[in-house]
């Protein structure tokens, strides 16, 4: 039987855990944060400091004191430690940043979800949380689960005013936004060959938007070529495709999918779930009030010419709002070069600083009250750019200049179409917990009516950096605020948490699930949860059970008693058995979490 890339890569059959050594790892503002926690390890020096990559970017430049202290706090730490893979303010977004270090057959990990970006070098990179980060400083090495596989085939090319964020939609809208969870994701076909890695990026960064664990593209000439503009190296003609890992043609996949480019058509994600995706002909003529061109996932030099052509000679809309961010220093050079910059002032735009910024909440760019986004990122939750009173389209860079020019969401291809997206709805639940919604009795939180429950709703992307993961008391009066204002009023130790599917999906940030456990919830049961969420949960000590039938069971006023060591749970006297955790993860919930599991082991 053939292997997967993650099996070849792993040296391990699909479901198996293996410890491995990555090559890099990934922290970006979160490092002041990591460092905290590799402390209170008891870590000094890092294992390896070859292995760390450190970016300064979420808050480039920082908006208060503070933030510039922490960001200080990280370039002494920096020097101290002797790193060399060190980028400073507005070097770049760590995702781009991570193109001039990623090579094919890499073993990458980094504290940020949208670390898989670097599939698109023939990497498996995936997303980790802070302390995570912290135990692998201390130890050099982490666990990995071989993942199942999911085989996306591309046939064709895009046609004209189609683009790579359109294929990731498509693929989104198809299969949900759980749909690829705790998977590897491969791309294969001739449609590859069309796409160029600016494009591939794009289509690895959005696997987190699928549950993914990860995305890879094979090393190819493609790859090769691009490779030799990144480097000072000399890279021989053959080293890329040498040092490639990709499957064999008889391995053996979870699901396989094949997408025809030629069929695509210009989509979006409407607010506020990445998989309610329509097709731009759905939604044309809906009045907008800001957008945003740029991020981790549409900032590149080839998104920039693609909006800068458009724009050019023309001016956004009265009362628009148009920020755009390059993804470097290097791509921002480049744009000036090439007239792209000049092309966005002079229609009206305001070209910031390098940085995720307003992608989260943070620094320049927070949309008003009541305001319409349109926005090359890659999450549109509710509150997701810092202002839950306003909503978010995702779209193409094109879509988005184009949008902009007529203060509208506007198709890319320049006239009327009657496109409807071919496959079914996703159904992302939409909650919203009233104040006088009582949501506990008898110790239990019932939000079993509650899918994709994300990270943006439990801890509010723009307090990431103001408030540290490792000052679980200061997380405290924010937990579930924007979702369910009374959790924080009445949760108590020993309650016990019951949801819907996709549990703690969204970002990588660990705060929720340091406030959960230090709140002295005793388990979160859940239909389905996302993978970084789990990692984090068990780090932190939070025991999260995936029982579906226990959920569909539930009815607000029951008794509900948790037996971790014998893996049983009681909804009144009915009784539903769990496989018990592995002795491991018990030590780990026993200890309180792995910061003080690290110290003794």
């Amino acid at each position: 039987m053939g292997k997967t890339f993650v099996e070849k890569i792993l040296g391990a059959e699909t479901g198996a855990i293996v410890f491995r050594k990555p090559d890099i790892i990934l922290t970006h503002d979160n490092t002041a944060s990591i460092k905290v926690t590799f402390n209170k390890m008891g870590g000094t020096k890092v294992a390896d400091p070859d292995q760390l990559l450190v970016v300064l970017d979420h808050n480039a430049p920082p908006t208060d004191a503070k933030l510039a202290n922490q960001y200080q706090t990280i370039r002494n730490f920096v020097k101290d430690q002797g790193i060399k893979k060190f980028h400073d303010v507005c070097d770049g977004i760590c995702h781009q940043v991570m193109s001039y270090h990623a090579k094919p057959g890499m073993i990458i990990v980094g504290s940020d979800s949208h670390t898989c970006t670097a599939g698109a070098f023939n990497a498996l990179a995936a997303g980790i949380d802070r302390t995570e980060s912290a135990g692998i400083w201390k130890r050099g090495e982490t666990w990995f689960r071989v993942p199942n596989t999911l085989k996306v085939t591309l046939k064709g090319n895009l046609q004209s005013g189609v683009y790579a964020k359109d294929i990731s939609l498509w693929i989104i809208g198809m299969i949900g936004s759980d749909g690829a969870n705790y998977m590897s994701i491969e791309f294969h076909g001739d449609g590859v060959k069309t796409l160029s890695i600016s494009q591939r990026m794009t289509l690895a960064n959005l696997a987190s938007e699928m549950g993914a664990k990860n995305a890879v593209f094979p090393a190819d000439e493609v790859l090769e070529e691009f490779l030799k503009t990144q480097t000072s190296e000399v890279l021989e003609t053959s080293e890329v495709l040498k040092n490639g890992i990709w499957a064999d043609k008889d391995a053996k996949y979870e699901r396989e999918i094949e997408i025809d480019l030629d069929k695509i058509f210009p989509l979006v994600a409407a607010p506020h779930h990445v998989d309610n995706v329509k097709a731009v002909s759905e939604v044309q003529g809906i009045k907008l009030n800001q957008g945003l061109i740029g991020t981790c996932t549409n900032g590149r030099l080839e998104d920039l010419g693609i909006a800068a052509k458009i724009l050019k000679g023309k001016k956004v809309a009265d009362g628009f709002q148009l920020l755009v961010i390059p993804a470097s220093r290097e791509i921002y050079l480049e744009a000036m070069e090439k007239g792209y910059i000049k092309s966005f002032i002079n229609s009206g735009a305001s070209v910031l600083a390098v940085s995720c910024g307003p992608c989260l909440g943070t620094g320049q760019g927070i949309p008003a009250d009541g305001y319409t986004v349109i926005s090359t990122a890659n999450r549109n939750f509710k509150g997701r750019m810092g202002n839950k009173e306003a909503q978010i389209y995702l779209a193409s860079p094109a879509c988005v200049a184009f949008s902009a020019i007529a203060g509208e969401i506007t198709d890319p291809r320049g006239k009327a179409f009657n496109d409807k997206f071919p496959y079914p709805k996703a159904q992302s639940s939409t909650v919203d917990i009233e104040p006088d919604d009582n949501r506990k009795e008898k110790g239990v939180w019932n939000y079993s009516d509650v899918d994709n429950l994300n990270t943006d709703q439990m801890f509010a992307g723009n307090l990431t950096y103001q408030v540290l993961s490792s000052d679980p008391a200061a997380i405290m009066p924010h937990l579930f605020v924007d979702f369910d204002e009374n959790f924080v009023k009445k949760v108590q130790a020993g309650d016990v948490i019951i949801a819907g599917e996709n549990f703690g999906c969204g970002s990588s940030r660990e705060h929720p699930a340091v406030g959960l456990a230090h709140a002295g919830i005793k388990a979160v049961i859940v239909k389905s949860v996302n993978r970084i969420f789990y990692r984090s949960s068990v780090n932190q000590g939070l025991p999260i059970i995936v029982l579906p039938e226990v959920v569909d069971a539930y009815k607000q006023g029951d008794k509900v008693f948790v037996d971790m060591e014998n893996g049983s749970i009681k909804i009144n006297e009915k009784e539903f058995k769990f496989a018990p955790l592995p002795k491991e993860l018990m030590a780990i919930f026993e200890m309180k979490g792995l910061v003080n599991w690290m110290k003794e082991n």
